[in-house]
């Protein structure tokens, strides 16, 4: 079963063109989430990308626990240098060289998702 996430990136003011080029051209990463051995225990399926004024919200489709997805997709090339530009349109500085300012910027730019919901599926309690 995939689970979904979202984080939410404060640009600054007049940044959002740039925002949504970079974005559109990111590359894209290995999506299969692997131990050392090399056995899968983990996959990105999708990621969308969202900007509006002064904001960008990422989501992503994912199977797999969230914490070994991440330290996979952190480690991913195309994600680090979409990440080095995008970080010169932020409001918010954060810290991604250090584990523990990783942390602290997942913290605060991690948003719960509180709605699925499909047209061929019940909604519960019906």
């Amino acid at each position: 079963m995939s689970t979904w996430h979202a984080l939410y990136y404060p640009l600054l003011p007049g940044s959002e063109d740039i925002v949504k080029e970079l974005f559109r051209k990111s590359g894209r990463p290995d999506f299969d989430v692997r131990t050392p051995d090399g056995t899968v225990v983990g996959k990105l399926l999708g990621t969308q990308a969202f900007v509006g004024k002064e904001l960008a919200v990422r989501v992503i489709e994912i199977e797999g626990p969230l914490p070994l997805v991440a330290a996979h997709m952190s480690q991913q090339p195309a994600v680090r240098a979409f990440e080095r530009e995008l970080e010169k349109h932020l409001a918010v500085p954060r810290d991604m060289t250090s584990r523990e300012g990783a942390q602290a910027f997942f913290r605060l730019a991690s948003m719960e998702n509180v709605l699925s919901r499909r047209h061929d599926q019940p909604i519960e309690g019906e």
